[in-house]
């Protein structure tokens, strides 16, 4: 019996596949659970619909993304932090502060988005690889800059 999987299962495949699987598998677990539909003429057709408004909806989150990252690309973010006498900083910057220095300039990102292989620990400039999508970056200037007192 062909069946339409309404979510992902391992031994099977994922959620949209239309997959064939024993008449008695189907008729007794995967239509009762709610997780697969007999695969009719009508059910394809409202296959392929939900399919095309997620491939849309993907798509146009897609294209926010790079216009955000070309915003991003744009910024140039100063984090003023404290300094002994040797210009070494008292702690470091972490992808937390400059998150909150983005969210300061009006934009909205995720700290765990933001790619640092360790934390900031002396004065100077920093390009910062911001990883919005698998396949959309930005890179933002960052001055780490020493606190006026």
């Amino acid at each position: 019996m062909e069946v339409i999987l309404k979510e992902s299962i391992k031994s099977l495949g994922s959620a949209g596949d239309i997959v064939n699987v024993a008449d008695g598998y189907a008729r007794n677990y995967l239509i009762p659970q709610g997780k697969a539909v007999i695969a009719t003429s009508k059910n394809i057709k409202q296959l392929e619909r939900q399919q095309e408004a997620i491939r849309k909806k993907a798509a146009q989150l897609k294209a926010d993304l790079e216009a955000l990252a070309a915003q991003l690309n744009k910024l140039e973010i100063e984090i003023p932090v404290k300094v002994g006498e040797s210009g070494k900083l008292y702690g470091s910057v972490t992808s937390m502060d400059i998150a909150k220095a983005i969210s300061d300039k009006g934009y909205s990102v995720d700290r765990k988005k933001i790619q640092l292989d360790e934390p900031i620990k002396e004065l100077g400039e920093y390009s910062i690889l911001i990883k919005l999508a698998p396949e959309v970056d930005a890179t933002i200037k960052l001055n780490v800059i020493a606190q006026k007192n």
